[in-house]
């Protein structure tokens, strides 16, 4: 069983962001994770779009990476195309680009835990076409 974690946009935001509803239960699940926690650029991306075009927002979340609380996984070839052909075949949930990276980046980990405010999304995606995510909170 692999001990990464993956970090979602909407928890992303909240640990960023302490006026989000949810910012404590995404700080709890920080504080009790002891592996790695990783996501890709795409997350990177929304969440910075998302927290708006403050400086010190955005710098809040960058620093998350620099400082190496979050590992940035990069994208290559083989994972734009897994992520290309999750979002054809989660087409009606829908699957944005950022989650299909993510569920791409944990088949090819082997990690089946997310870190998301995206119940609806990531209970419906499979890792593998099979294999369920564990979701945090």
């Amino acid at each position: 069983m692999a001990n990464e974690l993956l970090l979602d946009t909407g928890a992303f935001v909240a640990l960023a962001d302490r006026s989000e509803r949810c910012h404590a239960d995404c700080v709890a699940v920080l504080e009790g994770w002891s592996g790695a926690i990783v996501t890709t650029e795409a997350v990177l991306t929304e969440t910075l779009h998302l927290v708006g075009p403050r400086w010190q927002a955005q710098k809040v979340c960058l620093e998350f990476v620099l400082r190496g609380a979050f590992l940035l996984a990069p994208s290559s070839q083989a994972s734009v195309k897994r992520a290309s052909i999750l979002m054809e075949k989660y087409r009606n949930v829908p699957m944005d680009y950022a989650d299909a990276t993510l569920v791409a980046l944990g088949e090819e980990l082997g990690a089946d835990q997310v870190f998301t405010l995206d119940r609806r999304g990531f209970s419906v995606y499979r890792l593998n076409q099979r294999r369920v995510f564990r979701l945090l909170p």
